[in-house]
């Protein structure tokens, strides 16, 4: 595996508005800019003839994740610029396709889109139409256009911290601790939470002298436990069932919204063992659940767009150059423990500041196959 160049640190509860699209330049947005909820795109008067707009993929803007986390950024830029965004909702994936020319139509004169699935139909719209500027996030393998961003995260960094935090609280709960990943897909971006988890995991044992199983993902072979989609609510209980009889304490879905189907498996069987979120901090973006929510390796995604969108604004070249967002710039980050912060080693929260530090200074080491395609 490739060692990570870019490492970076964070803090967990760091301010959405210290993110900065452009590494070293570039304005980020307030901490205070309001944000929207997963249906809306209502904003103020209007100020701007802008018109920013966003494209969900078959996982919902009410997934609790990344699109749902696309749209508050977008809708969150929007207000800011005193304009309304446009959103488009696919049904399918052969919906990706004309909800992009859909967008077109409606004089879209951005366009963000989240999501590996997306890579080949928004290259095909942005080589047809060179004036409108497209935001993609989280596509690994996007060529260089001048009217694309690419945004992506080297969430194994964050994945690391939330695999160690993982580990020592089932190994607090436990004889016989074990915690389980297993994705939605198949993907870089999704791999490369689960290896960092893997790592994180991992480093616990080594110091800690403890013995904290892995389960559903191998970084050796890169094989391990995938839903097949972002969707089925029920296939992801089944895989969460088979963890928690396997003895895991802790079950981290990278699967959008399918941390609820684990979750639903943890009440049927009324289980002690408990979930961490990804991409957002689902204690706060899903209530449902906070109960069961250890803690979440989130990406800001919604900062992100939200940048990207009110750089598109400012006329003038638009700016392609890839954004990474990681630890150091905070693009990336472990998420509170809220209701277990009582509940977990109390040295903990020392000792994750002490491992980011080092991942920050190079002294750790965090790797991951997928992060040798971030540009």
């Amino acid at each position: 595996m490739t060692s990570l160049t870019k490492r970076i640190g964070l803090g967990a509860a760091a301010a959405l508005g210290s993110i900065a699209l452009l590494t070293g330049c570039g304005s980020a947005p307030s901490a205070t800019a309001p944000s929207a909820s997963a249906g809306s795109t209502a904003s103020t008067a209007a100020k701007s003839t802008f018109l920013p707009c966003v494209v969900g993929d078959v996982g919902g803007f009410n997934d609790h994740s990344f699109n749902q986390l696309s749209l508050e950024g977008v809708t969150a830029a929007a207000t800011k610029l005193g304009t309304t965004a446009k959103k488009v909702q696919s049904q399918t994936s052969t919906d990706y396709a004309p909800a992009f020319s859909s967008l077109v139509a409606q004089k879209c004169n951005s366009i963000v889109a989240a999501g590996f699935q997306f890579g080949d139909p928004l290259v095909a719209s942005a080589k047809a139409n060179p004036k409108i500027d497209y935001v993609m996030i989280d596509n690994t393998t996007t060529p260089v256009l001048p009217n694309v961003k690419d945004v992506v995260f080297k969430t194994s960094e964050a994945g690391f911290l939330g695999g160690y935090a993982a580990a020592a609280y089932a190994a607090s709960v436990s004889k016989t601790p074990a915690v389980a990943t297993y994705g939605g897909q198949k993907f870089p971006t999704v791999t490369i939470f689960m290896d960092g988890i893997a790592d994180g995991v991992a480093y616990y044992n080594s110091q800690k002298k403890a013995s904290v199983k892995i389960l559903g993902w191998s970084v050796k072979s890169q094989n391990g436990s995938f839903v097949g989609t972002f969707t089925d609510q029920n296939k992801s209980k089944q895989i969460a069932s088979g963890f928690l009889d396997q003895g895991a304490n802790v079950i981290i879905p990278v699967a959008g919204s399918l941390y609820q189907g684990a979750g639903k498996a943890i009440t049927a069987a009324k289980s002690s063992s408990v979930l961490e979120g990804v991409d957002a901090d689902v204690y706060e973006s899903d209530p449902s659940v906070k109960s069961l929510i250890l803690t979440s390796i989130v990406k800001k995604v919604d900062v992100a767009a939200q940048t990207a969108t009110e750089d598109a604004a400012k006329g003038g070249t638009f700016d392609n150059s890839t954004y990474i967002g990681d630890l150091k710039n905070g693009g990336v980050a472990l998420a509170p423990f809220h209701d277990y912060e009582s509940k977990v080693p109390s040295t903990l929260s020392g000792e994750l500041d002490t491992i980011k530090a080092g991942i920050i200074g190079g002294s750790i080491t965090v790797e991951s196959p997928a992060a040798t395609t971030l540009k």
